[in-house]
């Protein structure tokens, strides 16, 4: 290197391999290594860097679908993103691609494999269909290969690519209908090491879509609480309703919902202690039922379903005045009460529960919100029954946390599909697949 002194200013130049003598700023290889790290500053800008983190150049990504109509999509196009996402692996060590573990993985799930060994088999026995979209150079995976691989990629960044494919299927959607975010928690009850907790996930599911729009493990000595404000700083909302159980009940969780421009419906239990019993008594009289029922902030709804007869009975008020808590919660409008009443075999049962809200009186979007809530415990009964999830015994959390987007990213991709002129139950449709996979496969990822 050479340095030199101009007027005003210092003079840098550098002695290349080639001999040529380069001035800072004009060497092709400056220009390249700036270009390098420029380009490293835009994907650090989209995806801040973590440890163990890999990152999609989403600049530089082609479109990750294509659509021919509403809800059809091109396997094609996902797999190409897939080549975006950077390994920090030990490149010379390097023998299978992230892209082949993530196919291998999201295929063996759809075709009912639930655990690395059933994933590692399913790629043996139908390793000449993958070849139709993955390489693989190095022949198949173990399963211990496959294990530790999903242990390495980031939850954060697989979610990304996850939220990229389901923009991409409802671009066209519009805005037409407020949507229904519900959010809670579930525990990997496998998940468990020693005296350690299992990781536990709160997620954030879109009812309308099927689809979970971001997710946030609780650490160790955290809980719900604190990490439901940081996931709802992760994922859009403004403009929908926010459901959460009463764990989630928090006048600080209420404010962060309202800052962000959204409304939100909060469930009330008696740990909310007077709030609860305040508006538990309001809706017992029969005075205030009535007037609630002559204003139409009313509805009722009757469902048959596993040999029951569920009758639910919807009231709404804006009539909130006289609530001495009502100051402490940001944008509170109205209380709801719901009123289940099960028949089966002869027998009644009547249960009551409360909810504060954000929402003026529409009980429309009330009751929508209120029995949308089940859309997320379904996703958690999926999980644990279609998915077996409970009895994964993944202890690496990084890893679990993977399977877990893997397994919702596949049951977005199930739930719509009719793969035969009867219905089908969502462990019905993995068992199908399963059978006949390369045809299932085939019609649920190129339709």
């Amino acid at each position: 290197m050479q340095r030199g002194t101009g007027t005003g200013f210092t003079r840098i130049s550098m002695i290349c391999v080639n001999g040529q003598v380069c001035r800072a700023g004009h060497c092709p290889k400056i220009i390249e290594n700036t270009r390098k790290t420029a380009q490293k500053s835009r994907k650090q800008a989209l995806f801040p860097h973590e440890k163990r983190m890999s990152k999609i150049n989403c600049e530089h990504a082609p479109f990750l679908v294509k659509l021919k109509e509403k809800g059809r999509w091109y396997m094609q196009e996902l797999l190409d993103w897939l080549e975006y996402i950077e390994d920090d692996r030990q490149q010379r060590k390097i023998r299978h691609t992230l892209k082949d573990i993530l196919v291998i993985v999201l295929f063996a799930t759809l075709a009912n494999a639930d655990d690395w060994v059933e994933m590692a088999l399913f790629a043996e026995n139908y390793q000449d269909y993958l070849r139709k979209y993955i390489e693989l150079k190095n022949g198949i995976p173990s399963h211990d290969t496959i294990r530790r691989v999903m242990g390495m990629i980031s939850p954060e960044i697989l979610q990304q690519l996850y939220g990229k494919w389901q923009d991409r299927l409802n671009q066209d959607d519009g805005e037409l209908l407020k949507k229904i975010i519900c959010i809670d928690g579930k525990t990997m009850r496998s998940n468990k090491r020693g005296a350690g907790k299992a990781a536990h996930i709160v997620s954030a599911w879109s009812k309308e879509d099927g689809f979970c729009l971001g997710q946030k493990a609780v650490e160790e000595k955290s809980n719900e609480i604190v990490v439901i404000p940081e996931l709802l700083d992760k994922i859009q909302i403004k403009g929908q309703t926010v459901t959460i159980d009463a764990m989630g009940t928090q006048t600080a969780i209420a404010e962060k919902i309202k800052k962000k421009r959204a409304d939100y419906v909060l469930a009330l239990k008696r740990n909310q202690n007077s709030l609860y019993e305040d508006v538990q008594e309001y809706f017992s009289d029969e005075e205030f039922q009535k007037r609630i029922r002559a204003s139409g902030n009313y509805k009722k709804t009757q469902e048959k379903a596993h040999g029951q007869v569920e009758i639910r009975e919807y009231y709404q008020t804006e009539d909130i005045k006289w609530l001495s808590q009502k100051k402490n919660w940001k944008g509170l409008s109205s209380i709801v009460m719901e009123k289940k009443t099960i028949e089966k075999d002869g027998k009644r049962r009547i249960e009551y529960r409360y909810f504060i809200s954000s929402l003026k009186a529409d009980i429309e979007q009330i009751s929508r919100a209120v029995r949308g809530h089940w859309s997320i415990e379904s996703m958690h009964w999926h999980l644990d029954v279609t998915f077996r999830e409970d009895a994964n015994t993944t202890l690496d959390k990084m890893a679990a946390q993977n399977l877990n987007i893997i397994r919702k990213w596949s049951l977005s991709i199930l739930k719509p599909a009719q793969m035969t002129r009867h219905k089908l139950s969502m462990r019905k449709k993995r068992f199908v697949v399963s059978m006949r996979p390369i045809q299932y496969l085939e019609e649920l990822l190129e339709a």
